[in-house]
C-alpha cells in the first residue's frame, strides 16, 4: 500500500499541516504511527479519525469535546454511556444552532422577496407578512 503523505492527508480533507499536527498534538486524533525516519504512516484508522475531527469542527463541536470524546473512545467500551451522553449533548445543541439559523434564512429570506419587489416597483412595503415585527 502506498504511503499516504501529510500534504495528500491536507489535501483530501481541506485542512492546513498545521491544523493536522495540532489535532494530533492536543488528543483531537489519535497519535498517527510513524516510521523509523520519523515520518507519520497515516493508515485507514487515522483518515477516519481525521474525518471525525473535520466533521466535528465544521459542525462547531469544540476542540474540548472532541478531545473528550476521543479520549474516552480510547479507554474503551466501559465509556460506551459517556461517549454516548457527550454526543447527545452535542446533537442537542446542534440541533437548536440549526432552528436558529432555520428562523434566520426564513427572515432574510422574506425581505429579500421583499427588496426584490421594492427594486421592481419602487415600493418597499413588509404588509405581506402578519408575523413580521421588524418593519427594516
Amino acid at each position: 500500500m502506498k504511503r499516504i503523505t501529510i500534504r495528500e492527508v491536507c489535501d483530501k480533507y481541506d485542512i492546513s499541516q498545521d491544523t493536522l499536527r495540532y489535532y494530533e498534538r492536543v488528543g483531537v486524533i489519535p497519535q498517527v504511527n510513524r516510521t523509523s525516519g520519523g515520518i507519520r504512516d497515516y493508515k485507514q484508522q487515522d483518515l477516519d479519525w481525521i474525518e471525525n475531527a473535520v466533521c466535528m469542527r465544521n459542525a462547531g463541536v469544540s476542540i474540548e469535546t472532541i478531545i473528550e470524546y476521543v479520549g474516552l473512545f480510547l479507554e474503551g467500551d466501559a465509556t460506551i454511556n459517556a461517549r454516548l451522553r457527550l454526543l447527545e449533548d452535542e446533537l442537542e445543541q446542534l440541533n437548536s444552532k440549526r432552528e436558529q439559523l432555520d428562523q434566520a434564512i426564513s427572515k432574510l429570506k422574506f425581505k429579500v422577496s421583499r427588496y426584490k419587489i421594492a427594486a421592481e416597483t419602487g415600493i418597499l412595503s413588509w404588509e405581506e407578512n402578519l408575523n413580521e415585527s421588524v418593519n427594516d
